[in-house]
């Protein structure tokens, strides 16, 4: 039995993830890690408030392992940071794999295999390398529900924040976005999903900018 941290972003891909992984009768995925900005207290690029991953996990039914970085920050110091918490993590929980929802860039899958390396931890890539059209419309057909918390205006129209994840926005999406938005066009929040005992109600009113990207319902 594989004993499974699973990277949690608050977005689909992580989210989606953590369905595929429980349908599989030979891995037990045991709990959460997220890295969050410590000087706003919310998932990086995503902007999402603590607290709302928070219950995000009480609704997944899994522990939620924290990991509080500088803004900005080093990889040196990402590096230190994580792997001191998956030694915790190792330790208290008892994992053997690290999962993480990345679909098709290689240099990230890279870095994150290159970070584990010599930790005792193996990484796992569940979604890696389907086609994002067919995954965004397997999601939700799923019944995975998320709004988009953040655009990058370089690659997608501020307009589309806090739209919904769903058939309308596919279709809406240039199409030299990836429907994934895995080359950081844009980032979303999960509310609901075969992933949660309990849909969540949280609030996107509002538009700030910040550091050249655009979100939804956080303050500026």
């Amino acid at each position: 039995m594989k004993r499974i941290l699973l990277a949690w972003s608050s977005g689909k891909d992580s989210a989606w993830t953590l369905h595929r992984l429980r349908l599989q009768p030979e891995v037990e995925v045991v709990g959460l890690f997220t890295t969050l900005d410590a000087a706003r207290g919310s998932v990086g690029m995503h902007g999402v408030p603590t607290e709302w991953v928070e219950r995000q996990s009480e609704a997944a039914g899994l522990p939620l392992l924290p990991v509080m970085v500088p803004w900005p920050c080093s990889n040196a110091v990402y590096a230190e940071e994580v792997l001191r918490a998956l030694a915790t993590a190792r330790e208290t929980l008892g994992i053997t794999h690290v999962a993480f929802g990345d679909l098709f860039l290689e240099g990230v899958r890279a870095y994150r295999e290159d970070l584990l390396r010599g930790s005792g931890l193996e990484p796992l890539f569940p979604l890696w390398g389907e086609p994002t059209a067919d995954l965004a419309r397997e999601m939700i057909a799923g019944g995975l529900r998320a709004q988009l918390t953040c655009v990058d205006p370089r690659r997608l129209s501020a307009e589309f924040v806090g739209r919904p994840f769903d058939a309308a926005l596919l279709r809406d999406l240039p199409p030299e976005v990836d429907p994934c938005g895995e080359a950081g066009e844009f980032h979303t929040f999960v509310w609901a999903g075969p992933m949660f005992s309990q849909s969540l109600s949280v609030s996107l009113a509002g538009r700030a900018e910040r550091d050249g990207f655009v979100y939804a319902g956080i303050p500026a």
